[in-house]
């Protein structure tokens, strides 16, 4: 399955949900970073686990976080966290979620946050 990117800056992108079979691909695209922000089993139990990505980004020298946040419930905190871990980890960053769009919106949040 190939991945659908979004790319939101020359260092920041979305993707929906990423099997570790995909991570290959996102390695090859130059990507030195994943965040998770899906929570494990939101979409039952066919969803890929964070623990096997994780596993598999590792593997391949990869640079992993799980930031895992409710669609429609994103907290101020959360936001503060993805703007460190956007801050501290090798970019560029591939963020995903469900689709994409919860990835988006933390990120468009952090852009938000005054100095």
């Amino acid at each position: 399955m190939s991945l659908y990117i979004t790319e939101h800056t020359p260092n920041f992108s979305t993707a929906g949900q990423i099997t570790s079979e995909n991570i290959s691909e996102i390695a090859t695209l130059g990507y030195r970073t994943i965040i998770g922000n899906r929570p494990d089993l939101e979409g039952g139990s066919e969803q890929p686990m964070q623990a096997d990505i994780e596993k598999a980004a590792l593997a391949v020298g990869l640079h992993f976080a799980y930031l895992p946040v409710i669609s429609g419930q994103i907290t101020r905190d959360q936001v503060l966290e993805m703007a460190a871990l956007l801050e501290e980890l090798p970019k560029p960053v591939l963020a995903y979620c469900r689709s994409g769009a919860r990835s988006a919106n933390l990120f468009h949040l952090t852009q938000q946050l005054s100095g």
